[in-house]
């Protein structure tokens, strides 16, 4: 492994690091609270873990991790807004948020290394992986767009159980993708992830049982 590949995976561990962060807190308030809650923390954390996640995705030229995070992206700010603390943001980092991904599409549709067509036409990962691990990154990031539609719905940030469900699905099926593709970010993030994903199912559906509990 050389000293690129070392700095390419550091990028990754570091944004997983921040989405483990995310899902230890959000699962720490909804032990807490006896039911899975949305706290404010969670999507600043998401936010931060997209942009070097995203990052990630073009270095490894990577569709699946690119397309994922394009998706779920402005979800992760919505949510801050519907809990009235985007505006609490510092203007410099919004602007920089607003930013990062027109700056990157207009990066990923340039000439330069590492643009789209770089990352599409990567034949180090099979048409049939990259299929793969494309549906299992927008069955992953679905939830968030569930949870947005839900979120909406009720004008607050919440997470139904169909977002656990639907978590638990993408997350087997990147972790497969992990696996031929022998990345350790993505494994060992899905793997923890889904330990997190089965217990705020177990909550969700006992307050389903017992709502007054």
């Amino acid at each position: 492994m050389t000293a690129s590949h070392l700095w390419i995976f550091a990028v990754g561990f570091t944004a997983q690091l921040l989405f483990a962060a995310r899902m230890l807190v959000q699962w720490f308030h909804s032990e807490k609270a006896g039911k899975p809650i949305s706290p404010v923390v969670f999507w600043q954390l998401s936010l931060l873990g997209g942009i070097l996640f995203f990052v990630y995705g073009i270095l490894r030229k990577d569709f699946a991790i690119v397309l994922g995070q394009l998706i779920v992206y402005f979800i992760y700010i919505r949510n801050l807004h519907l809990q009235q603390r985007w505006m609490t943001v510092s203007a410099p980092f919004r602007w920089a948020a607003y930013l990062v991904p027109v700056l990157s599409v207009a990066y990923l549709v340039s000439s330069a290394p590492g643009n789209l067509r770089d990352i599409l036409g990567n034949v180090e990962i099979p048409l049939w992986l990259k299929v793969w691990g494309s549906v299992g990154q927008v069955v992953f990031t679905f939830r968030f767009v569930m949870q947005w539609i839900d979120s909406e719905s009720r004008k607050e940030s919440v997470f139904s159980n169909g977002f656990w469900v639907v978590s638990l699905v993408g997350s087997t099926m990147i972790l497969v993708y992990s696996v031929f593709r022998r990345d350790p970010v993505l494994f060992f993030g899905q793997a923890g992830g889904a330990v997190a994903y089965s217990r705020n199912l177990v909550l969700g559906l006992r307050t389903r049982r017992h709502p007054a509990a």
